[in-house]
């Protein structure tokens, strides 16, 4: 085992004992206490893990933590908080985009990673951005309404 550093929303953490077969979701949930990526499959298809890598949405759930050592990594904490919400994380609380909650982490991360690069996606750009990311639940309609609504907020802002 080796010591290594992470930029994890905005601040440098080094846990101790972090191993090679270490994956980037365990180290943001077990050592980090960050529970806004979810385990979901374990495999990288449900997107309940997705987090940022250097401002790209990413599977934690596949990336060894080694691996992206040293990187700025950004989980749904770090996006916005209670009192201080991102735009997406606001429009996703004004769609009431959720029922379980457990797609929730995924999609925000990954709709605001797209917006980020494109302020202004057709419906069909957001259905196929989010199509990587399961909701079991059926919220489909209210979370395309959220990405609606968060585009026109950040194009507000800018």
């Amino acid at each position: 085992m080796s010591r290594l550093a992470w930029n994890v929303n905005g601040r440098d953490v080094e846990p101790p004992g972090i191993s090679r077969e270490t994956t980037l979701l365990q180290l943001l949930r077990n050592d980090l206490g960050l529970n806004g990526p979810k385990y979901g499959c374990g495999l990288g298809q449900c997107g309940a893990c997705t987090v940022w890598v250097d401002g790209i949405a990413a599977r934690a759930c596949v990336i060894p933590a080694h691996g992206v050592a040293g990187r700025a990594i950004t989980t749904l904490e770090g996006l916005g908080s209670r009192g201080d919400w991102h735009p997406v994380q606001q429009a996703f609380e004004d769609a009431q985009a959720a029922q379980c909650g457990y797609c929730l982490n995924g999609m925000v991360m990954q709709a605001a990673a797209l917006l980020a690069r494109e302020p202004r996606p057709s419906e069909q750009r957001i259905r196929d951005e989010l199509s990587g990311n399961l909701c079991r639940c059926g919220t489909h309609v209210e979370i395309l309404d959220a990405v609606r609504r968060a585009a026109v907020l950040m194009s507000a802002k800018s």
